[in-house]
């Protein structure tokens, strides 16, 4: 059985018809009871309407008024029940784990620079000096052009690497829970630097073999955040449907980063940074309006709330990030100098809205004390004497998943939100192992909290991403079905040796 959506016109008719009812239907109930009131009152003479002998008809009376108040507030109750939209559900994931051949550590990145004839010695202290401060690994990931000498970067290879990392991880999450093809009802796939024709969406139909009348959406140029955007594009088609199948409506949720494609071959520092940082990685997920059913697995994760900021009206903030060409017309990636600032101004919006859903009363309260003081102080001129309280998201949040967009940022949001250590484990243990996966990474660290056996029933995470534009998007989820041991996971074969350790300086050669 097959979605579908109401017409145009069938919604224009299903909306009066709600309208009419809230409105038809505590009206008749009123006058119902105003002719009855009536009735009895002519009943009586008018020297017993002068004595006020009403007391026969007092309980009319009171239900009259109990009808202006029970009524409306009654049939205003269950419209709002049956228009609330439904629950979306992350039946499960899967995180795409690359070959050991892929596999890139310091010495041959080091070398392959060296080699490089575009580099020159500035340029090659600089990267070299990035990675060592980067928080990378030494077992993160490249696809195999890239390990050419020179790195084969063109349409032909980043296609290549976009079917082997999303082939992957979405056969391995039909395996995992053993959905059909021909069940999905809507196709969202993501990637920002690479949009080949035909899009992802069409790879992943023309490869598995989904219906003809999937809802199919591909996002582009959304940078490291379009992960969640494609999350909540997904569950925003699964609300909008008219009806869902008994089953429940399924979504496919494809999230990727091509680096083949947008390798940089020039000198310019701010576009050299993204070739350090920026690693093979992807994840698929399955999402459904159904907590569990006959054909796939109980689900594992509630969708909270998701939440979403862009400051791109700002100059600063729009060109943070920007894809370009730099003086002698090489493409590339260029990270302004202003990407950590602009990042906190965009985080502190965006806290800000998933403060007002997901904090508990009494840090609200003591934000607002915190607030009121620091205003008090300030017509006093002792602003700078009170500290704005930051909440703590620890009362609401069991664990955390930040963009493992690189150390930097890491330590900035930790530092703005007041995190522990342990609070950051899983981001900065996924950017060692796997590196800047992009729209990907938060997910990677979603599976690293799974692999140590720390997720229970009833915890809840947020996810908060960066992205171009400039972007802050937030997911908060509740894990209603804590997972068995995923001995297929991207961490299965390393999960043993981690938390490492993370030096600031690893000398390369």
């Amino acid at each position: 059985m097959t979605m579908s959506s109401p017409s145009p016109r069938a919604s224009k008719h299903l909306t009066s018809a709600y309208r009419l009812a809230a409105i038809a239907v505590p009206v008749v109930a009123a006058a119902v009871v105003v002719i009855v009131v009536l009735l009895r009152a002519a009943q009586l003479g008018p020297g017993e309407l002068l004595a006020g002998r009403l007391g026969a008809a007092r309980h009319v009376v009171h239900l009259f008024l109990a009808a202006l108040v029970v009524v409306p507030s009654a049939v205003a109750t269950l419209l709002r029940l049956v228009r609330r939209p439904r629950s979306v559900y992350l039946v499960d994931y899967a995180c795409f784990r690359p070959q050991p051949s892929n596999r890139l550590p310091f010495a041959t990145f080091a070398e392959h620079f060296r080699l490089s004839p575009h580099i020159d010695d500035g340029s090659f202290r600089f990267v070299t000096r990035m990675m060592e401060r980067s928080g990378l690994g030494e077992r993160t990931y490249v696809p195999r052009g890239i390990l050419y000498l020179p790195p084969r970067t063109g349409m032909e290879e980043g296609r290549d690497e976009a079917e082997m990392v999303v082939f992957a991880a979405v056969g391995d999450l039909l395996a995992r829970t053993r959905i059909r093809p021909d069940e999905i009802d809507v196709l969202v796939t993501n990637c920002s630097a690479f949009s080949p024709t035909p899009s992802f969406a069409d790879m992943v139909v023309n490869r598995f073999k989904l219906r003809g009348d999937v809802r199919a959406v591909h996002l582009s140029g959304m940078g490291c955040s379009a992960g969640l955007i494609a999350v909540e594009v997904a569950r925003n088609l699964l609300q909008a449907a008219a009806a869902a199948p008994p089953r429940g409506a399924h979504a496919l949720v494809v999230s990727t980063e091509t680096t083949s494609f947008s390798h940089y071959a020039g000198t310019s520092r701010s576009m050299l940074l993204p070739s350090a940082l920026f690693r093979m990685g992807g994840v698929a997920m399955l999402l459904s309006t159904s907590r569990s059913s006959a054909t796939t697995t109980t689900s594992r994760f509630r969708l909270a709330h998701i939440v979403r900021t862009l400051n791109a009206a700002e100059d600063r903030a729009h060109r943070c990030a920007y894809h370009e060409e730099d003086g002698d017309g090489n493409l590339g990636v260029n990270l302004s100098k202003d990407i950590v600032p602009v990042a906190g101004e965009a985080l502190k919006a965006n806290i800000a809205k998933v403060g007002s859903r997901v904090l508990p009363l009494s840090e609200k309260l003591l934000y607002a004390l915190s607030l009121l003081a620091r205003k008090v102080a300030g017509s006093l001129r002792r602003k700078e004497a009170i500290k704005l309280r930051v909440p703590d998201f620890r009362t609401a949040f069991e664990h955390f998943c930040i963009h493992a967009g690189g150390r930097a940022v890491i330590d900035a949001v930790q530092s703005g939100l007041g995190l522990a250590d342990e609070d950051v484990e899983a981001s900065r243990m996924a950017l060692h192992r796997f590196g800047n996966t992009s729209s990907s990474s938060v997910w990677y660290e979603l599976a690293y909290v799974e692999a140590k056996g720390r997720m229970r029933r009833g915890d809840r995470v947020w996810m908060i991403c960066f992205g171009s534009g400039f972007k802050c998007n937030s997911a908060a989820w509740e894990c209603i079905s804590p997972p068995a041991r995923d001995a297929d996971g991207p961490w299965a074969d390393s999960i043993h040796q981690y938390p490492v350790a993370i030096t600031t300086t690893t000398k390369m050669c």
